[in-house]
Order: C-alpha cells, then structure tokens, then sequence
C-alpha cells in the first residue's frame, strides 16, 4: 500500500502562481510515475501533468507552458508548479502514484481557488 498526500492549494488570484506537493511513501519511489489529475464541479477528473520514472514528463495542451511537474527521489515528492493561473484551472487537484501498470493509488486532493 502506498500512502499519497497533496499540499499546497489554495486562494490565488488570476495571473499568480501555486506550487503544489505530493508526497508518496514507498522506498521505490524513484521507480514510480507520479502524476496530477484535477476535477472541476460537475466535470470529470481530468490529467494534468505526468512525470514518469525516468524524468520525461507530459501535459495536458491546456496547461502547457504555464505548469511544470518535477519531482525530488530523495524527498519521495513531485511538484506541480502553476504559473499565470486562470479561473478554469480552479478545481480539486489529485496527486497519484503508478506503481505497476496494474496499482495506482491516488491522494484525497487539494482544492485550488483561481478567484478575484
């Protein structure tokens, strides 16, 4: 079993900037793909970012350019830093864990406010 935890959400306004953390536990950490879904109200929960294993990483076109996900092994934590925010970013942020191609665990989110 593989415990994720989300932080770092929170109130912005447009234009600013939120760094979230996910932390994983696990002494393979290094060997999973992490990644960040988010899910608006009343919408499906949608990918945001994936840095895999080896350090490549991918991104929703909606999000490219303005977010960057990187992790830290020695810390067993990925960030998502989320530059000129806009209000259709505001939603729940969901941190995962792919450890094999069959178990994926998933963090209880952090809600992220794009407001004025």
């Amino acid at each position: 079993q593989v415990q994720v935890a989300e932080s770092g959400g929170g109130l912005v306004q447009p234009g600013g900037s939120l760094r979230l953390s996910c932390a994983a536990s696990g002494s393979a950490f290094s060997a999973y793909d992490m990644g960040w879904y988010r899910q608006a109200p009343g919408k499906q929960r949608d990918l945001v970012a994936t840095i895999f294993s080896g350090g490549s990483t991918n991104y929703a076109d909606s999000v490219k350019g303005r977010f960057t996900i990187s992790r830290d092994n020695a810390k067993n934590t990925v960030y998502l830093q989320m530059n000129s925010l806009k209000p259709e970013d505001m939603a729940v942020y969901y941190c995962y864990a792919k450890i094999n191609p069959w178990s994926q665990y998933w963090g209880q989110g952090t809600q992220v406010t794009v407001s004025s």
